[in-house]
Order: C-alpha cells, then structure tokens, then sequence
C-alpha cells in the first residue's frame, strides 16, 4: 500500500468530502482550507471571502487501488469548473475549483487532464480550474468534518450533495467503495 495525498476544492468541501468518502481506496477525507494569507482561519473569516483561502478537502489515498488521474476525473465529473468563484449558489473565492498538487507528477497530471477535458468540449466553457503548488492545509473545525455522514438529511445534504452522489454512483459505479455499493 502506497499512501499519496490530493488536495482539491470544488466548492463546498462538504460536497468533495462526501464524493471522496465513497470511492475505493480512498482512506481517509479531511475537510479545510488552503490557499490564503491568514493562518488558521477560521470558518468565519474565509466566508467573508477576504482571506483568499478555498475551502479544500485533504485526500489520503492508495494509489494501488486508485490513481491521481482517476480522483481528478471524479473531481472534474461532480463540479463545475467553468465557474470563476462559483458552485451553483455557493459563491466566492472560497468556492473556486483548484487542484493544489504536492508534486510536479500531480502538476503534470493534473494539466493532462484538463487539456483532454478541455479538447473533448465537455463543456459549454473552457475550465477554469486553479492548478497550484499545494500552500498549508488548515483543517477545518470539527463540526465541518464528516457532515453529510452525520447528516444526510439536512437540506443542503439533500439538495446538493445526494445528486452528486447518485452522478458519482451511475458515472463511476466500478470506483465505489463495496460498503457505498450496498447502501446504494
């Protein structure tokens, strides 16, 4: 087992932590920030959108089990990275689409899949996605972390989150962890 480490945001990190939870090989998910001028922000000051902080998850994965490419083809499948500072109504710099890589492996995979993207015009829009070294991960506060586990009934959880993962369950069903399988 060879443990690697993707830092991603997509918008809500709520969002990108249920998506990641339920793959296969995907050890563990950790909500946060990353990418601004302040240390250890806390949820109310990256949501004034002043810190230019993104609200990021922290992957840790095997990457025997499942590669870079594949995380950031589930990635690229469940946001939308046409929108500047943008997912649906959630908006803000907190909420842009980045690919914080932690070497120039993940650089170069991550700028491989966005020009393959970008040539198959998957979109109606180029992708915008920020792809940059990775800057300190602050985790975010623990009422942040495994929220759509703990609360897969809330509104948001229903409105948002549950389509993303019926997307991920029919687009990637091979990737889906067994357990996720079964209560699919």
């Amino acid at each position: 087992m060879t443990i690697r480490k993707a830092t991603l945001g997509g918008g809500c990190f709520w969002c990108l932590e249920a998506v990641f939870q339920s793959l296969a090989g995907v050890e563990s998910v950790l909500s946060g920030y990353a990418g601004g001028s302040i240390a250890n922000p806390t949820y109310q000051q990256i949501c004034t959108g002043t810190t230019g902080h993104a609200e990021v998850v922290r992957i840790e994965f095997d990457d025997q089990v499942i590669d870079y490419e594949t995380l950031l083809d589930v990635f690229f499948a469940t946001h939308d990275p046409t929108t500047r500072d943008r997912q649906g109504a959630d908006v803000g710099s907190q909420y842009r689409s980045a690919i914080f890589h932690h070497d120039d492996g993940q650089r170069a995979i991550a700028e491989a899949v966005v020009a393959r993207l970008n040539g198959g015009r998957i979109w109606p829009a180029p992708i915008v996605t920020q792809i940059e070294p990775v800057p300190t991960f602050y985790p975010a506060e623990g009422y942040h972390q495994n929220y759509y586990r703990r609360y897969p009934t809330q509104g948001y959880c229903q409105a948002v989150i549950a389509p993303k993962l019926s997307k991920l369950r029919r687009s990637f069903r091979n990737l889906v962890a067994d357990e996720e399988r079964r209560s699919a």
